[in-house]
């Protein structure tokens, strides 16, 4: 395995969600020797970096200009999670640059180096499902996926030309299902549907879903594949650490929950009765809604990886009641 003490690490967009819980899980390996970089702006971020070890931070900028200039040092491993990951983000050129342009320098960069990257790519890439939701890194496969949103269409890019120029055999790109869990507080209308239906409970004893538009699934029937991010991070640094996995990764449970089923399993955590009620869908949303995502794992599995994702009920009960409940909603080394 490549990781151990020693290993050089870089993480971007190291303050965020996953990418915080990725420095947890690095801690928790004895490996301190770690680089952030982020844009820390003016939200709650940064409490994910306070209980976390590592021995430099530097903003995502000042990050992209020493790699034009020559002025950073080689790293072992890179952990790329910095992007813009709002689904509703309008600015095409803002999500191109960010979740592309950046993308590939610091994997050109690093791969020239010497290093091991790792990327986060998405399941938004697969736009509605229909043309399968396959890990292949074949240019066929790459080719007839269709993104819903600009967000996804900007990781997309990034899969299309890795896999076009070769660099995907050198490299690893992690298509993340619906990840929840400690360190997303920061994301405001981008938290997991498990943060927010808390939040409801909590504030207001109900859960608002969307209602469905489709006659083939019931109001709250929609289907998510659901990830505890504990599992995200042992999954991508089980990637991380085996030098000869390369090409794309579907990371998710490889099972397909329901709304209701997160709802009860909320109410159940918190040890409420239920009370669900059904909302409308806001109109620009409705052309551009996934119904269904389930990831096939069976790649991940072949890496070696055997951990099963926690149950969704046990998943939702560790978020609530050790992190949420407690008004502790950063990961923690030592949990």
């Amino acid at each position: 395995m490549l990781l151990d003490p020693n290993t050089h690490v870089l993480v971007t967009g190291g303050a965020g969600f996953i990418g915080s819980n990725l420095v947890r899980g690095l801690n928790q390996r004895g490996i301190e020797n770690i680089v952030i970089a982020d844009f820390l702006g003016s939200d709650e971020k940064w409490r994910n970096l306070v209980p976390l070890k590592f021995v430099d931070y530097l903003e995502a900028d000042d990050l992209i200009a020493r790699v034009q200039s020559g002025r950073l040092a080689n790293f072992d491993v890179v952990l790329h999670m910095g992007a813009c990951s709002s689904t509703t983000e309008k600015d095409a050129r803002y999500l191109a640059q960010n979740n592309y342009d950046y993308t590939r320098q610091l994997a050109e960069w690093t791969v020239e180096g010497g290093g091991r990257f790792v990327y986060a790519s998405s399941a938004a890439t697969y736009g509605d499902g229909s043309a399968g939701m396959s890990d292949s890194a074949e240019m066929e496969n790459l080719g007839a996926l269709r993104p819903l949103n600009m967000y996804g269409y900007s990781k997309h890019l990034f899969d299309v030309y890795a896999a076009r120029t070769g660099l995907l055999e050198r490299c690893a790109g992690l298509k993340y299902f619906n990840i929840f869990g400690p360190g997303e507080q920061h994301k405001g209308e981008m938290r997991s549907i498990v943060n927010k239906a808390f939040s409801q409970v909590r504030d207001t004893g109900v859960i608002r879903l969307f209602r469905s538009y489709r006659s083939e699934y019931r109001d709250g029937e929609q289907r998510r594949d659901f990830l505890y991010v504990k599992d995200a991070a042992a999954m991508t640094l089980h990637i991380a650490g085996d030098i000869d996995a390369s090409g794309l990764f579907n990371i998710g449970a490889g099972r397909a929950d329901t709304w209701l089923d997160i709802a009860h399993a909320v109410f159940a955590a918190m040890g409420r009765e239920p009370h669900i009620e059904f909302i409308d869908m806001p109109v620009e949303m409705r052309s551009n809604y996934q119904y269904t995502t389930l990831a096939d794992i069976s790649k991940l599995h072949e890496s070696g990886y055997d951990e099963p994702a926690m149950p969704l009920s046990e998943a939702v009960r560790d978020y609530i009641q050790e992190y949420l409940a407690k008004g502790e909603a950063s990961p923690t080394p030592s949990t």
